[in-house]
This record gives structure tokens, sequence and C-alpha cells, in this order.
């Protein structure tokens, strides 16, 4: 997958490649290659003409995915963090962050991915299923929850998504529990909690097109759209949507990255009531202590942490009396 940007962006996009789980990638850059020819000495007696493009080329981030479950999720993920950062640099600042697949076609990946996508457990009470598959016997006794998550992240076979379901799953109260999935992406985590019995939930994600995904998915599980809300739009940047949200949440899922879920600390007190419970997943394991220093500063308690093939989840606790203002976001 190649990434287009700019020499400036070349440190960001790399830290949050690599908070998608992505170990490794190469950059071509105009500017770095000049500077090296500015700077070789006498023993460079010939470089070849390919070589001499790199001069004039455009910036390039070059990451490989493997053509497979795992690798659908992530260029779902690579893409959801590409539009969010086009949408905080209405300057350009960034290049144009587009992102082109070779090897294969994007549009063929997106649509092949439904051979990777089988019915299987979750915890001890879910059993996801595409629509297009029949349930086999590990589905008895468990809710079904029926997803199709198209070009959008979130189909529950990412480490990520399980963690965060198996989490969620003894945190939800029949007709009692106010759910609120932050970064909703397929909808998965949200329907899921309504489909334990959740009474209300809001979703929001930052993609127009997560967000009808997401509206598709609940209808196609028979969800009350008089139970839940889905919204489009940034919550560190959007007071209004802050106030849409509103507070007195019982659970809130956010399975995001790491650095969005430290902009997101200083907001987690006021949509939670207290001793509300906070559940985080997409953090790389290396970043984990990291991101729960941040959280845990604005007075939650850790009650539960997981972690899978180099990825972290954790269940979290608000304190009796913390913050409950949504308005502010500390700089």
């Amino acid at each position: 997958v190649d990434i287009y940007t700019t020499t400036e962006a070349i440190d960001l996009l790399s830290s949050k490649i690599q908070d998608l789980g992505i170990r490794g990638c190469m950059v071509q850059d105009a500017q770095d290659f000049q500077e090296f020819l500015e700077q070789k000495d006498g023993r460079w007696d010939y470089l070849e003409d390919g070589l001499m493009e790199l001069a004039h080329c455009e910036t390039c981030i070059t990451v490989y995915l493997p053509e497979d479950g795992q690798g659908t999720e992530t260029l779902s993920a690579l893409r959801d963090m590409l539009a969010q950062l086009r949408a905080a640099d209405p300057e350009h600042i960034y290049g144009r962050l587009e992102m082109q697949c070779s090897g294969i076609r994007e549009e063929d990946w997106a649509n092949n991915w439904k051979q990777y996508f089988k019915p299987f457990p979750v915890g001890k009470k879910l059993y996801i299923k595409p629509s297009w598959e029949e349930p086999t016997a590990a589905a008895e006794g468990r809710t079904i929850l029926e997803i199709d998550p198209a070009s959008s992240f979130g189909t529950g076979q990412h480490h990520t998504t399980r963690l965060c379901l198996e989490l969620m799953e003894n945190e939800i109260v029949p007709d009692s529990t106010r759910l609120l999935d932050l970064g909703c992406g397929s909808g998965i985590l949200f329907i899921g909690g309504m489909l334990l019995g959740a009474k209300e939930a809001y979703a929001v994600d930052i993609e127009e097109n997560a967000t009808r995904i997401a509206r598709e998915n609940a209808a196609e599980n028979h969800l009350d759209p008089e139970r839940y809300t889905i919204s489009c739009g940034n919550i560190i940047s959007d007071e209004t949507l802050r106030q849409e949200i509103g507070s007195g949440y019982d659970v809130i899922t956010a399975n995001i990255v790491a650095d969005v879920i430290k902009g997101m600390a200083p907001l987690f007190p006021g949509f939670l009531k207290d001793n509300g419970i906070l559940i985080l997943s997409g953090i790389i394991t290396e970043r984990a202590d990291e991101v729960l220093d941040t959280v845990t500063a604005y007075d939650f308690a850790v009650l539960e942490r997981r972690e899978a093939s180099g990825w972290c989840a954790v269940k979290l606790q608000k304190l009796a009396g913390a913050g409950t203002s949504c308005d502010t976001v500390r700089k």
C-alpha cells in the first residue's frame, strides 16, 4: 500500500502506522534524496537513472499487508486514519494523504474480504457471522450478531475488537445500560452491546462511510432505531457534538489507536457517570503503559487488562467525584 504525503508528515505518519500494528515501512522522499546528492562524496561514480528519479518523486510511504482477514481489517483502519488526518489538515501540509494498492486493486481487496470472514464465537455470549453464512453448532446458546462491515473496520476478527467485546459483555445490564461507542466503525461494538440488552446507545465515527455502514448493520440486526443514535464527527474538536452526546453513560467503548485515545482522555469523565466503565482497545502493547498513564490521570482505575498478539485492551472505572465537564480538552 503506497501512501502519498509530504516530507513534513513522514514522522507523524510513521508513528500512526506503527499504532495500527504495522511494524515496518519504506519511505521515498525527494527532499531526503536531494540531501543525499548534496552530501555524497567522490566515491560515488554512478547512479542508476531510476534512482535519479527520486529527486523529483512525490513523497510516499509504503507498507505491506497480508492478503487475509487481518490485512483487510488493517487496510480499513489505515483508510480511516488517513481520513482523520485529512480532516485535521485544511492547509494540506501533509499532502493528499491518499493510498494506492499494488499487487491487487484496492477495490478488489475491499470487495473480496468476504472470503476471509466466517462465523465464530466471541467471549461467552456472542456469536458473530456475516449475513450470507448460516450459524454452526457453536452458535447454540449464544446471541447472534450479524455484521457486514464492507469497507469499514470491524468484523470482530481483529484482536482489538474481540478483546473489546470480551471485556464489554459482563458490563451490560439488560434494559439499564447506556452505551457510548467512540469510533464505531462497522458498529459491531454498540450493536453487540444492544443485543446483549443495553437500553440505549450512541455511536460516533469520524468517517461518513463508517456511520452509513453502522446504520445498515444496526438495521440488519433488527435494532429499534428509537434506541440508538449514530453521528459523524470529531468529539475532540466539535463541542456541539459533545453536547449532543450528553453525559451519564454507564459504559464507553473506544477501539481506536493510542494517540486518539490520549486526545480523548480529558473527555471520558464527562461522558460517564460515577463508577462507569471505560473499555479501551486498539493499543499496541508497547504503548499501553503510556496510554494508561494519560487516562488514569483523569481519575480512572484499571480493573482488567488483556493482551493478544501485540495488542492490548483495558477495562477502567471512573472514580466517584471525577470531573463531569465535556467541554475542556487539555492542550
